[in-house]
């Protein structure tokens, strides 16, 4: 009998905030912390890379979900997309032949 604990994968919001790679997002989640000497409010940031097959885009607010190992630095994927970006998609103008 195995004494194996199986944990769930954890899961977060954040917003992306860069997506120049083929199918990876760099996701910032913040989170807010009391400082413990000076009970001032801080803000704590964390960058995430996660898998996209979404075609997310930047400022989108995306779920997360921790995953296995995809790569060195990748452990994460998108689970969905919570908000788009209020960003007006730029269309690819077509070069005019002449």
């Amino acid at each position: 009998m195995s004494n194996d604990v199986v944990k769930a994968p954890k899961s977060v919001v954040g917003q992306v905030v860069s997506n120049k790679m083929q199918k990876t997002v760099v996701v910032e989640v913040e989170w807010t912390i009391i400082h413990p000497k000076y009970k001032k409010v801080v803000r704590r940031t964390t960058r995430y890379m996660a898998h996209d097959e979404h075609g997310c885009g930047i400022g989108d607010r995306v779920h997360l979900t921790e995953t296995r190992p995809l790569s060195k630095r990748k452990h994460w994927r998108v689970v969905s997309i919570v908000e788009r970006s209020g960003r007006p998609v730029q269309a690819v103008e077509a070069p005019v032949a002449s």
